[in-house]
């Protein structure tokens, strides 16, 4: 099984890298990048700067290393109440801009809003990432990088929210206790399911026995 870490700022381009395998074909992506099939190098460079703006200032980036440090799998969370700092975004402008163009921005921009809308009130868990390198699919590395982070979010008695456009992903996010919610509209070329995970009862946790440890594990895109 792979060791699971907290993400540091030297671990960014590591970490972009395989979430950009990981997400290569993602319906989502393709909306807000604006383009039909993204290619893994523009990955890369829009995930950089959205884990430095965005969850790694804030510990929520869990990686999954192999025995040699090898960084097989990457999970992306924003704590209840997190709001992205304006100043982190201003600074982290120009990796935007180089990754998407002015126009690939607008199109970021829109698809934000729709999920922006469409997150619960009640403060949580976000789950905006997470996702494996292709020779680790189906080893546990989604799994465990679920456990992990749903074993503290458990002991704090919060709920998780997260985005799927993967029917068989949301198969898996059911054995882990999430619940489907309705599908999101108005994200161009994908309709992807909000699913809600409660908060445990002090003194048990909503984790089931399932094991969602094949695949691909995707989450949505803030």
């Amino acid at each position: 099984m792979p060791t699971i870490t907290p993400a540091s700022h030297a671990d960014v381009p590591a970490a972009a890298s395989v979430l950009a395998q990981a997400f290569a074909g993602d319906p989502v992506l393709a909306a807000v990048t604006g383009r039909p099939a993204p290619t893994a190098e523009l990955l890369a460079r829009l995930f950089a700067p959205l884990l430095r703006s965005g969850a790694l200032p804030l510990g929520g980036v869990d990686l999954a290393r192999r025995d040699d440090g090898e960084i097989v799998g990457v999970a992306v969370w924003e704590p209840p109440g997190s709001r992205t700092h304006l100043l982190r975004q201003v600074a982290e402008l120009p990796g935007f801009v180089r990754a998407l163009g002015l126009r690939g921005l607008r199109h970021a921009t829109r698809v934000q809003a729709v999920f922006a809308r469409c997150r619960p009130a009640e403060g949580h868990w976000y789950l905006a990432q997470i996702g494996a390198v292709a020779s680790a699919r189906g080893t546990g590395v989604g799994s465990a990088l679920l456990a992990s982070r749903l074993a503290r979010i458990d002991a704090e008695g919060a709920p998780a929210y997260l985005e799927s456009s993967n029917e068989r992903n949301r198969r898996l996010y059911a054995r882990e206790g999430f619940q489907e919610v309705a599908p999101i509209d108005g994200v161009p070329g994908a309709r992807p399911m909000a699913m809600w995970r409660p908060a445990a009862l002090p003194g048990t946790a909503v984790l089931s026995s399932g094991n969602p440890s094949s695949g691909r594990i995707d989450g949505g895109l803030r």
